[in-house]
């Protein structure tokens, strides 16, 4: 999902006293999304304890869930990231590798200080703008957290219709900043230089909002939606009868299920959401981004085997820790009947390996996004939708356009739009593979033929 290949890190960690220095500042940048981090840590007895910031994403004293040190080893583990690093520490650098959900990116950790490599991005608006724009905070009173973002008001005009954008996996800003691109920043200034009124917040317990992001779920996240609708309901400058929700990637999945529950949302746009379960999502996922990089077919069928297995663990579980077990059981037996040559990418047979992928596979985010099924939840939905898809997405495919209307019209509701972009892909930037390694070297932050489908329909919903 958007980002199920979001890279970004928490570190809070206690690390084991060794005969090495790792104390001070250590700093690497993960290539494919040219996101430095930076990874503080010191001395505290005879512990370590470590903290990461994301400097191009502003985000400082991030903490981490478990550290070990041990034989000039380090190793991370993020569970509320499904991520992990591991990396073997020598003459100063400690070098090895970042993993998220099976996928792998080389990392080296370095003392000196990494430059940002400025990137032209020519979407990206200036100041001043020519509409209002206001830092605001407001609740979520079910969750106890205060939530932080942006809204863009059009200057012309008493009311205004509004929408608020809802990003997709990961720990986002409110900008959605992601490849040193910064799509929702892009949208917004397009849609409120049009006349739309646009929210957009950093994810809870991210940036300047509060809350525990690790310990969230989609269904945690849309109370965080639903709290944003009713924040612009109470203002005097949005027209409470035309308030609208934008959700990309996992967003896509959020903004249903608020409209499911509300007669105050007006319409939903999915950017790039899905309409599959989230077992089989995962599955053509995997097929399509391992394909493009360059897995052979007996390592993609090996994948979806090791996958299709660990899938059906957590469908039919009830317990996280039994769930854990049998996680382990079922993943070293299938890894451990592989040659090597023949393991998926990410996929090593060691038991470092193994425990990563089972503190993955086994998270409250991930077990919950497996076994939901957005279908179930579109059927339920009357408001006006509209589903975008770039054709060259290979992190949720153009074919969940189908699935997405023919739940919405199994539900009654005739008033479903959707398009397949050409060349675009899950960021919806024109490209040409679709693989998530283009991001990052396509200037293009969001193709305007997206940015004017969307915003028209909008207006017409909303006239």
């Amino acid at each position: 999902m958007r980002k199920l290949l979001i890279f970004i890190v928490t570190f809070f960690c206690t690390l084991f006293m060794h005969s090495q220095d790792i104390t001070g500042e250590w700093n690497g940048m993960l290539e494919a999304m040219q996101l430095r981090i930076v990874i503080h840590i010191e001395n505290l007895e005879k512990t370590y304890q470590a903290t990461l910031d994301s400097p191009d994403q502003g985000a400082t004293g991030i903490p981490v869930t478990e550290t070990i040190f041990e034989n000039n080893e380090l190793r991370l583990t993020m569970e509320n990231l499904n991520a992990s690093f591991s990396g073997t520490y020598d003459d100063e650098k400690i070098s090895g590798t970042f993993t998220q959900n099976g996928f792998e990116i080389p990392l080296i950790l370095q003392r000196d200080a990494i430059e940002k490599i400025t990137k032209n991005r020519p979407q990206e608006p200036s100041k001043p703008y020519p509409y209002t724009s206001d830092e605001i905070t407001f609740q979520n009173t079910e969750a106890n957290i205060t939530l932080a973002g942006t809204l863009t008001l059009p200057k012309s005009g008493d009311i205004h219709p509004a929408v608020i954008l809802i990003s997709g996996s990961g720990p986002q800003d409110r900008d959605e900043t992601f490849s040193d691109h910064k799509p929702f920043l892009v949208l917004s200034d397009y849609l409120t230089k049009r006349g739309i009124a646009v929210l957009r917040f950093d994810d809870r317990g991210y940036g300047k909002s509060t809350g525990d992001f690790g310990a969230a779920t989609s269904a945690d996240f849309a109370t965080d939606v639903a709290s944003a609708v009713t924040f612009l309901q109470s203002r005097t400058d949005i027209d409470n009868s035309k308030i609208g929700l934008v959700g990309h990637s996992e967003g896509g999945i959020i903004a249903p299920m608020v409209a499911s529950n509300s007669n105050e949302v007006a319409f939903i746009v999915l950017l790039a959401g899905t309409g599959l379960r989230g077992d089989k999502l995962l599955l053509k996922q995997q097929q399509l981004i391992g394909s493009a990089m360059g897995m052979s077919n007996k390592q993609l069928t090996n994948n979806q085997e090791i996958s299709t297995e660990a899938f059906q663990l957590i469908i039919a579980s009830t317990d996280s820790e039994s769930l854990k077990t049998d996680l382990k059981e079922s993943l070293t037996s299938s890894i451990a009947a592989i040659p090597d040559n023949e393991l998926p990418l990410g996929v090593t047979k060691s038991e470092k390996s193994i425990a990563n992928l089972v503190n993955q596979l086994a998270s409250p985010w991930m077990t919950y996004f497996i076994k939901h099924d957005p279908a179930m939840v579109l059927e339920n939905v009357k408001c006006p939708i509209l589903a975008v898809n770039g054709e060259k997405d290979l992190q949720v495919p153009s074919e969940n356009l189908n699935s997405i209307k023919q739940a919405a019209l199994k539900g009654g509701n005739k008033r479903v739009t959707t398009v397949a972009f050409p060349n675009l892909n899950h960021l919806f930037q024109e490209c040409e593979t679709g693989a998530p390694t283009e991001y990052s070297i396509i200037e293009q932050t969001f193709a305007p033929i997206a940015l004017e489908t969307v915003t028209e329909w909008i207006l017409e919903h909303t006239r």
